[in-house]
């Protein structure tokens, strides 16, 4: 605001009361800060123009203190108390605090100009030490005080005890920031039963030790490059198996202490929202052929199916109708509906077959959803030569697969994200982004640590041989 003249200023209040000119614009024309700004216009609409004039006020020691003791002691807001006093701007009061702490709790009107050379002999170490501990009690309750929310905060940020590290950090930001000793930082924890406690030894232990993760740095940052690619869906064994296709020799053991040193947690929301689509017997039930033995030697030998809902806060719904295949687990072909109709299924079906037509001698295996049991969709199964096989009633795990992959879908794009999709196209585009993503760069432990195409094509490569 220095840099302001006494005109600027008042053309700057008359462009704000008398033009409408807002606080931002105003700011962005004369090149200072917004808060700056709002300042000078609350002090000038309080006082009046009158209080540009005593710009270079010499303010005395009692009012300094007195000014020092509102916002320190008495809590009040720095502001506040800057319009108060009538203050030409609020930075003044925080180079009074900032000053007063480094005087050792004094306050000390420094001369201007240069110091003599008097001035500038050295002081004894000792001396200044003393000099800036706490001398009264209402200055020790505040440095107290500090401490105490200080290490409090800690524990809340992390929601568990924080490390000797962690401690012995703030023990030395402390120390810095109230000009005290770490002897009296350290007797003020320690007195507190409720706060972690930390000796002088190990204070000193703790600063010196050697951090055995320095060599780690490297990896430690591809850890985290790889977590944020992946949106928070990789845990530390995942995050372990992309390293080894990256070339990189780590132990998951490693990996795991790394990510929890950095705080990495992978998604884990569970919910259930179950959706059935049995409505009895509808039509003619098949055997069961798969008897939960899921994985197929060869793609396209085995399929499975299912609908899932999904709910928005807004009280709409949407349904997707996948096909995963069983040896590959990939989504081979899927639609997206605002209702389980039947042609949600059969479009599902033909966009399978489009894509995979050699379909003879497949075995499809769904629930006793009445989709799967009407006439229309089993007499497409049998034109095409596959094999319809159905799960038995009230029995969830015979289709586990399909279960799987909705726990999955909905843990790592849905659950907890809500929000996030105001409207249904939004958590349409979203599924399939996410379906791109599964079969293309996620990476199973169950198929080798590959992504499902990567797998179909080194299966599929190794039968041709």
């Amino acid at each position: 605001m220095s840099k302001l003249s006494k005109q600027d200023k008042i053309d700057i209040y008359n462009n704000w009361k008398h033009l409408g000119h807002p606080a931002k614009q105003l700011a962005r024309k004369y090149g200072v800060q917004p808060s700056s700004i709002t300042y000078l216009l609350t002090l000038i609409d309080r006082y009046g123009t009158e209080v540009l004039d005593h710009s270079y006020t010499t303010y005395s020691v009692e009012f300094k203190q007195q000014a020092i003791n509102r916002v320190l002691f008495n809590h009040e807001i720095a502001k506040q108390v800057s319009l108060d006093l009538a203050l030409p701007n609020s930075g003044m009061i925080f180079n009074w605090i900032r000053k007063y702490k480094e005087d050792g709790y004094n306050v000390i009107n420094h001369k201007k100009g240069r110091p003599t050379h008097e001035g500038q002999r050295q002081t004894d170490p000792r001396t200044s030490e003393a000099s800036k501990r706490p001398q009264t009690a209402e200055l020790k309750a505040y440095c107290r005080d500090r401490i105490y929310k200080k290490i409090r905060c800690l524990s809340l940020t992390k929601k568990q005890k924080p490390t000797a590290q962690e401690v012995a950090s703030a023990v030395t930001q402390l120390r810095q920031e109230l000009h005290v000793t770490v002897k009296f930082v350290l007797d003020a924890i320690n007195s507190n039963p409720d706060l972690p406690h930390l000796s002088h030894s190990d204070y000193y232990y703790t600063l010196n030790k050697h951090d055995k993760d320095l060599k780690n740095q490297r990896l430690m940052e591809r850890i985290r490059e790889i977590f944020d690619e992946h949106k928070q869906r990789y845990g530390y064994r995942r995050i372990t198996a992309q390293l080894h296709r990256e070339g990189v020799v780590v132990n998951h053991k490693c990996v795991k202490r790394l990510m929890t040193k950095m705080h990495l947690f992978a998604i884990a929301i569970r919910r259930k929202f179950k959706y059935s689509s049995y409505l009895g017997t509808v039509g003619k039930i098949k055997h069961n052929l798969i008897r939960r033995h899921f994985k197929a030697i060869l793609p396209d030998r085995q399929w499975y199916s299912d609908i899932t809902e999904f709910h928005l806060i807004n009280g709409q719904k949407l349904y997707l109708s996948p096909i995963m295949d069983g040896c590959t687990q990939e989504i081979i072909a899927y639609t997206l509906s605002r209702h389980p109709v039947l042609k949600q299924v059969m479009d599902m079906l033909d966009l399978a077959y489009q894509k995979h037509p050699a379909l003879n001698g497949l075995i499809f295996h769904t629930d006793q959803g009445w989709q799967y049991q009407h006439a229309a969709f089993q007499a497409w199964l049998k034109d095409h030569g596959i094999s319809q096989s159905m799960s038995r009633k009230g029995n969830s795990l015979d289709a586990g697969l399909m279960e799987g992959f909705f726990g999955i879908l909905k843990r790592e794009m849905f659950y907890g994200f809500e929000q996030n999709f105001t409207t249904v196209e939004e958590l349409e585009q979203a599924i399939k982004d996410y379906i791109q993503y599964y079969n293309h760069d996620r990476i199973k432990t169950v198929l080798k640590n590959h992504t499902p195409i990567e797998y179909r094509n080194m299966v599929l490569k190794a039968a041709a041989q």
